[in-house]
């Protein structure tokens, strides 16, 4: 936790090769749906966070993708009201996250929620590369806007080289 009461996170933003985006579904939350992501434990850089988030909850491994790019700075949301725990030390009023945008290398078989960890996730799909911003919960819906723009040119790179594939 930073002193100002935001918790370290990665959020992660893996592409297929056509630059569709992993969209996972929450478990229980009927049509809650994310992107994977998770926090950074005391002592781990955020880069070692992201695989082992990626791991944990989507069965993906360092070796199959490859890192496109990162975000330049922190991303920060605050939780509503309703969700901050008042009785936890220290107080979270939020998250502060590095997002990470990611290519598929492996088959899509490789995606899995049964990695010797609780399940956050029970289905997944592909989905257009902006979709997730109508879609995410309110009080994250700004951070999501500035990952995905700042990490767009490098989407954009991915699904032209996949529709100039298309042509051949």
């Amino acid at each position: 936790m930073d002193a100002e009461g935001f918790r370290p996170n990665v959020g992660i933003i893996v592409l297929n090769a056509r630059g569709q985006a992993l969209w996972a579904r929450r478990v229980g939350g009927k049509d809650a749906w994310q992107f994977p992501q998770g926090g950074i434990n005391p002592g781990e850089t955020p880069e070692q966070a992201l695989y082992r988030e990626l791991y944990e909850e989507v069965g993906l491994t360092r070796d199959q993708v490859s890192m496109i790019a990162c975000t330049r700075g922190w991303l920060r949301y605050r939780l509503p009201q309703r969700l901050i725990r008042r009785r936890s030390e220290p107080l979270c009023i939020g998250q502060k996250q590095k997002w990470y945008l990611l290519r598929l290398d492996a088959e899509e078989a490789s995606i899995s929620f049964d990695n010797g960890y609780k399940p956050e996730f029970d289905h997944w799909r592909w989905v257009s590369y902006w979709h997730p911003l109508s879609k995410v919960v309110t009080f994250k819906r700004e951070v999501y806007r500035r990952a995905l723009t700042e990490l767009a040119p490098q989407q954009i790179q991915l699904e032209r080289r996949w529709l100039r594939g298309q042509d051949s």
